[in-house]
């Protein structure tokens, strides 16, 4: 290099010498290729037929300039032929375009002096397609609007269509007026061009982009319908608000236009509107259809007040009030051949642990241990309505358990006789008659729990609790109203909610009510009216909160309060600006408490990347904590200033806990908000990663139980893997959630690595009651209903959210998060909030007479199906069965036979089929 630069210095000429020298450059240039010359010297050589094209062009460009202007429109047309005969090619620029951009501007220019206004239209029409290779502006559009109208605009082939369609988005919102108008007008001729080729996703996104997509409809054919409805709905969860409600409207629209009446149903149920379900429910004139529609909204929970001069009005109410579920899931049993009733040790399978581990867990706390058998037996038994501890003979049993623990004892009768109201109660009723208060409030929640989902005109479950609200005993008043909080989930009745009502009554009421009796009435009223928006109980709730003393704001039931608000207004987004106005009263810890928890069941399953940015930034808030030994140093070297210090200290632990309140809630949110989309939740896993390692103790205990809401009954390896870490943590409560989250994961799948992992679990924690319990419920979980049933909130291969599910789960979670104070000390009760989540993962197909039917059925792996063109196969890796079946979740069923024809495409759940007219054996 160093001597490059001399040499340089020595070439460098003298200031005489400089003309001279720019002359002999000159003419060395000249004569020696420039470096240009020397690119395209590198580039292969044109081909024969390459070369005779360029020239044609370039003779066709200079016939354009000259002065005959008869020889414009021939060369115009040839030029137009030239491009259009190579526009096919999709991987490189078509040769033409090529060729032509170096004369781009020269044809702008020759534009301008076109004689007349047909030759002025095609020069216009070759600029705007040649603007597409040149990447300038808005001049695609600005010549396609000079060109003829009348021409197809697909003539340019697909990617020229596509050009114009990104332009138009990109300037749509920058114009007004005349040029917009100009620029729907273009957009009304790409629709039909993307339609007939296959392109409805291209269609949809121009038109979500310049939010026109009311015009849709009047393109859509049948043909197209299935491909552009599942696009808009796979769309929904990553538009904000309120366009995401717009698209689902969209699509709801086309659904009724194509008379397609399960797919509009489950589209209102997505949107939660009454009215609309309410319109489409009535629409069909096929008595099979709306039964269809029945079973869906059953499914759903919604049970409309139909008129009874309907036709099939009894089998309506019927299906709707969910009447015969017992009956059908103990047909699924039969089939299946698992009614055999299981003992808590057939899922401990203890006898597998090694002898000394078997030696060491008899001095562990009997009572415990006895307690969690009750809460294995009631989960694993779900809904069978036999099982060998209680059955045969309850009371020997339920004695074996501590006062509180007989209260759970006797509640998991009501999960064993589970949706069989008639036989269930009759059951239960000798226990109401006990003479222990604990027995007798057991018996009260098992009453809410066999009527849990189940509709009856009769209503026994009120009819049996509302008697003992009022009662003298708490732990009375405990079980009747949260009984009535499990059985009416959903409901909005208002003959209940106007019962528990009277609890709040401070003055009225003969008593006055504990915050632990305030916080379980206001979870049961949130159960209640899930989702609804309640008015009158969400000021009853505020007045409640805005009442509470300081003392009862620090009370660990003042969760609930928050919970119940949340939970009426559940998925319901912006509705909550008044409550969160309202709640900015409250002093700071609990004010962030409340309008966080407030704040995430507005936005359950809704996948808004704003509100987990927002809830991350809270897990990212640090505080600072003194640890002890500094200070003891602080107190040695100053004793005067001792009491100051303990109020500072005081103020720091309060400081401390109520950050941390505020934390595990928004964690929890942030599992809530993506559960119902798998890009957002696998996000949330990474998240939680780091939460785990650099965040406070608060958030550590609460992201196990965040891990598990996201993927509830879904045992995915990463997930199971990261909490079997967790659950030997030196951090107590961070172990237990980990252990119940391995539970909620598993749940219903009999999973056998997790079953084994379980086991091993046990017998590492056979010292420890609380974790060994914990263990427990976490194996009763993985063996829900003997494998049949889920807790997973969503349905109708995930489309659908179930609020009742997702309250329950938020009920049982949202307790957990103080799991020494209440699961594990008196309140283990709370658990049976998880009822109304549970579902029997079943397919059962009927005839039109609903006489159950038994047809092959292939069930597979779903494949997204999105996008693709033709009719792409929706399952992978199935297996043929005969109906009724079990489905595990991300799988899905098809008809393996033309004989029949099923009224939803969603084949899940109840599903009516009917003959196929067309079928030849």
């Amino acid at each position: 290099m160093a001597g490059e630069s001399k040499q340089e210095k020595k070439q460098q000429p003298a200031a005489g010498d400089e003309k001279d020298l720019k002359g002999k450059q000159a003419a060395a240039e000249s004569a020696t290729p420039s470096k240009k010359d020397d690119k395209e010297h590198l580039q292969p050589e044109l081909s024969d037929e390459d070369q005779q094209l360029q020239e044609e062009l370039e003779m066709l460009v200079q016939r354009l300039q000259e002065s005959d202007k008869k020889l414009y429109q021939l060369a115009l047309e040839t030029m137009s032929k030239l491009i259009r005969a190579s526009t096919t090619s999709m991987t490189s620029v078509p040769k033409p375009l090529k060729f032509m951009r170096p004369h781009y501007e020269t044809m702008k220019t020759v534009y301008k002096h076109m004689p007349d206004e047909q030759t002025r239209q095609m020069c216009a029409d070759i600029i705007s397609v040649l603007s597409m290779t040149m990447g300038s502006g808005k001049d695609c559009l600005a010549y396609r609007f000079l060109c003829d109208r009348k021409q197809k605009i697909g003539d340019w082939g697909h990617e020229y269509v596509r050009h114009l369609s990104g332009e138009i988005s990109a300037h749509y919102h920058d114009t007004t007026g005349e040029f917009r108008t100009q620029l729907i007008e273009l957009v009304k001729q790409i629709i039909p061009y993307n339609m007939e080729h296959n392109a409805e996703a291209d269609a949809c996104d121009l038109l979500i982009e310049i939010d026109h997509l009311h015009l849709l409809s009047d393109y859509v054919d049948e043909s197209a319908y299935p491909r552009v409805c599942l696009y808009l709905q796979s769309c929904y969860p990553y538009v904000p608000e309120p366009d995401n409600t717009i698209i689902l409207e969209t699509a709801l629209q086309l659904a009724c236009k194509f008379q397609q009446h399960t797919q509009a149903m489950r589209l209102a149920l997505m949107l939660n509107n009454m009215d609309k379900i309410l319109k489409i429910f009535k629409e069909p004139k096929e008595p099979a259809m709306q039964k269809q529609l029945a079973f869906m909204l059953a499914r759903q929970q919604v049970c409309l007040e139909l008129d009874e001069s309907v036709p099939d009005y009894d089998d309506l109410m019927e299906i709707m009030s969910n009447a015969n579920l017992n009956k059908h899931f103990l047909n699924l049993a039969r089939e299946l051949d698992i009614m055999e009733p299981k003992t808590p040790e057939d899922i401990y399978k203890s006898h597998l642990d090694n002898s000394r581990s078997r030696f060491a867990s008899i001095q562990v706390d009997s009572a415990k241990q006895n307690l969690a058998a009750s809460f294995v037996n009631g989960f694993v038994n779900a809904g069978f309505g036999v099982d060998k501890l209680l059955s045969e003979d309850g009371n020997k049993w339920l004695y074996k358990n501590k006062e509180h623990g007989m209260l759970s004892a006797t509640a998991s009768l009501g999960l064993i006789l589970l949706w069989d109201v008639d036989g269930g109660l009759t059951m239960i009723d000798k226990y109401l008659y006990s003479t222990d208060d604990n027995i007798k409030s057991g018996a009260l929640l098992a009453c809410g729990i066999v009527n849990c989902g189940i509709r009856n005109e009769v209503d026994p479950a009120h009819a049996l609790l509302s008697d003992y609200i009022d009662n003298q005993n708490s732990c009375m008043r405990i079980g009747a109203i949260l009984g009535l909080g499990i059985a009416y989930a959903g409901s909005n009745r208002a003959i209940v909610i106007d019962t528990l009502k009277t609890v709040f009554n401070f003055g009225n009421s003969k008593i006055s009510a504990s915050v632990e009796v305030l916080g379980i009435t206001a979870l049961s009223l949130g159960l209640i009216s899930v989702g609804s928006c309640n008015a009158e109980i969400t000021e009853i709730l505020l007045q409640t909160i805005m009442s509470l003393t300081k003392t009862d704001l620090k009370d660990t039931y003042t969760r609930f309060l928050f919970l119940g608000l949340g939970l009426l207004y559940l998925g319901r987004q912006k509705s909550t600006e008044a409550v969160m106005m309202t709640l900015e009263v409250l002093e700071d810890p609990y004010r962030s408490m409340a309008t966080t928890m407030v704040d995430i069941c507005a936005y359950a399953g809704t996948g808004n990347v704003l509100k987990i940015q927002q809830l991350l930034h809270i897990c990212s808030d640090h505080y600072e904590t003194v640890s002890g030994d500094e200070e003891k140093e602080k107190s040695k070297k100053d004793k005067s200033k001792e009491k100051d210090k303990e109020k500072e200290k005081e103020k720091e632990k309060e400081r401390e806990k109520d950050l941390s309140a505020t934390q595990s809630i928004a964690v929890l949110g942030i599992a809530l908000i993506a559960m119902g989309e798998e890009i957002g939740a696998e996000m949330a896993y990474r998240s939680f990663g780091n939460l785990l390692r650099y965040c406070e103790p608060a958030i550590r205990r609460a992201v196990p139980l965040a891990l598990g809401l996201i993927s509830a009954s879904n045992p995915k390896l990463n997930i199971l893997d990261t909490l079997s870490k967790f659950s030997h943590d030196s951090d107590a409560e961070v172990a237990h959630n980990a252990i119940f989250a391995m539970g909620l994961v598993g749940a219903g799948t009999n999973n056998a690595r997790l079953a084994s992992m379980l086991r091993q679990l046990a017998q590492y924690h056979s010292k420890d009651p609380s974790n060994l319990f914990m263990v427990r419920i976490a194996q009763s979980l993985t063996h829900l209903g003997k494998g049949t049933l889920s807790l997973s909130p969503y349905h109708s291969d995930r489309q659908l959210m179930n609020p009742m599910a997702v309250a329950g789960l938020m009920s049982t979670l949202v307790s957990l998060l103080d799991v020494k104070n209440l699961i594990l000390n008196r309140s283990h009760y709370l658990l049976y909030t998880l009822v109304p989540a549970m579902q029997a993962r079943m397919l059962i197909t009927f005839d039109e007479e609903l006489n159950q039917l038994q047809v092959a059925v292939r069930v597979g792996i779903a494949i997204d199906v999105v996008g693709q063109a033709g009719k792409p196969k929706t399952i992978t890796g199935f297996q043929t069965h005969t109906t009724p079946v079990l489905l595990a979740i991300g799988e899905r069923a098809e008809l393996a036979t033309d004989e029949y024809i099923s009224l939803t495409p969603v084949m899940e759940g109840f599903v009516i089929l009917k003959k196929n007219p067309n079928f030849v054996k």
